[in-house]
């Protein structure tokens, strides 16, 4: 049986995950901590925020995340592809940085306009 802290929401709610049950979750208070423990895990995803070079404005860095989750595993391989990233003044919000990430089908977008 694992314990995991469910991040869904601000409630943190202590969950406890049966692996030998099918996964079967308790603790939670809502439908959502249930659905986190057993992806959790299962295939652990998440949504991952850095900054890339940007030449030409206010800031040399520009924020970037994901625009979805990607696998636990492939976050390294992620973080390597900004290495080579840079972006040029103006750069709009939402704005992709790098698409495809790792072939999730999932972007690094900008989350600010500079």
């Amino acid at each position: 049986m694992k314990e995991l802290i469910c991040i869904v929401c601000p409630k943190g709610c202590h969950l406890k995950v049966d692996e030998e049950k099918g996964y079967a979750v308790t603790g939670n208070g809502c439908p959502r901590g249930a659905e986190y423990g057993k992806i959790e895990l299962t295939h652990p995803t998440r949504v991952v925020t850095s900054t890339v070079r940007c030449v030409g404005g206010a800031h040399p860095r520009c924020p970037v995340k994901t625009d979805g989750a990607i696998p636990k595993g492939l976050i390294r391989e992620a973080m390597g592809l900004l290495e080579a990233v840079t972006l040029t003044a103006p750069v709009a919000l939402g704005q992709v940085a790098v698409a495809n990430v790792c072939g999730t089908g999932v972007n690094f977008v900008t989350t600010r306009a500079m």
